[in-house]
């Protein structure tokens, strides 16, 4: 059984606009490849073996993006009453300030700018709840209960 990935619009079109660079930085290498490779004796020669290390690099993250593509599935954005994948969640804190987080797949995520996976602790304690709703935020240190105040 093949695993999909979950991603939303935007995941996809960044991911393809990293294709593309890797497509041109490719080009780039085989031509420094081409340049090394003339300066002689390839088992002692640096520049040969870095841009062929760069090259393998270059080569293996096309090869997982092509991947992740292939099994792509796009999150379509809930607009439901409970906080599923693809939600844009705002949450209060006891203190008061405000706290907004989208509910992303695994690929996408990136807390620092506030894509929470569906597989991280908070992402699991959010799925499913309603706005008005308290919803446990478990931290090493301590728990947190926050309110969900909006779902878009």
């Amino acid at each position: 059984m093949k695993k999909l990935f979950h991603l939303t619009k935007s995941g996809i079109e960044e991911l393809e606009a990293e294709k593309a660079e890797l497509l041109i930085k490719r080009a780039d290498t085989a031509e420094a490849i081409k340049t090394a490779r003339e300066l002689g004796d390839l088992a002692e020669n640096a520049e040969y073996q870095s841009a062929r290390a760069e090259q393998d690099r270059n080569d293996a993250r096309l090869e997982e993006i092509d991947h992740i593509l292939a099994n792509a599935e796009i999150i379509k954005a809930s607009r439901g009453k409970a906080v599923a994948l693809g939600s844009t969640v705002t949450l209060k804190h006891p203190g008061g300030k405000e706290l907004t987080v989208q509910i992303v797949g695994t690929i996408e995520a990136d807390p620092a700018n506030d894509k929470i996976s569906d597989e991280s602790p908070i992402g699991k304690a959010l799925l499913g709840k309603k706005e008005g709703e308290s919803v446990d935020i478990v931290k090493p240190a301590e728990t947190t209960t926050y309110t969900v105040l909006s779902i878009r």
